[in-house]
């Protein structure tokens, strides 16, 4: 099930663990800015080093390498978070229009069509049409390469294509991906 530890190492890391907690926690506050992470990101640090103990107590410096993983995981943290502040950015910053009379069955079979899809493809043909983000953006927002936004958007729109069953089913997307996708942009 797990690794079996001595006892000595046991009793060695919670020593260690008791001395340095505190410390690491205002690490990762400062790091960070939040409070709420600091206690967290400690003890998600101690847990990784708890998993390589025999590593960690080997090492010249141990305080030094638990100091080292907070710091990944506070970048690691602040990261994500940047990235999650640019995709409501672009997300939040769609034109504002509304569309009188939608077409309800053709919007409720793209959306049926577009569950069958796998995400990714998903993502990249709402991100492209819904809310007409370029590639470069779409790639940005889902953290992909800009070729994979252009493959997976072909890929998604051939899927959508077979799924709806008619040759202007791209015609289709679009034209109800586009109503739905200001609708969205704006309701939100």
């Amino acid at each position: 099930m797990g690794t079996v530890v001595d006892d000595a190492a046991s009793v060695e890391f919670h020593a260690f663990f008791e001395r340095h907690y505190a410390e690491l926690g205002r690490l990762a506050h400062l790091l960070t800015g939040e409070a709420d992470a600091a206690d967290d990101l400690a003890a998600d640090a101690l847990l990784a080093l708890w998993h390589r103990w025999d590593r960690v107590r080997a090492a010249d410096h141990p305080v030094a390498y638990a100091r080292g993983v907070v710091a990944n995981l506070a970048r690691t943290r602040i990261r994500s978070a940047v990235r999650e502040r640019r995709r409501i950015a672009l997300f939040w910053s769609q034109r504002e229009e509304r569309t009188e009379n939608p077409d309800v069955a053709g919007v409720v079979d793209v959306q049926e069509a577009l569950r069958r899809l796998p995400f990714r493809k998903r993502a990249c043909v709402v991100l492209r049409y819904a809310f007409d983000l370029s590639e470069k953006d779409t790639a940005l927002a889902l953290g992909v390469s800009v070729g994979t936004v252009k493959s997976q958007t072909s890929k998604g729109m051939a899927e959508l294509q077979r799924l709806l069953g008619t040759r202007h089913a791209s015609q289709q997307v679009q034209t109800v991906m586009a109503r739905t996708g200001q609708a969205a942009g704006r309701d939100r």
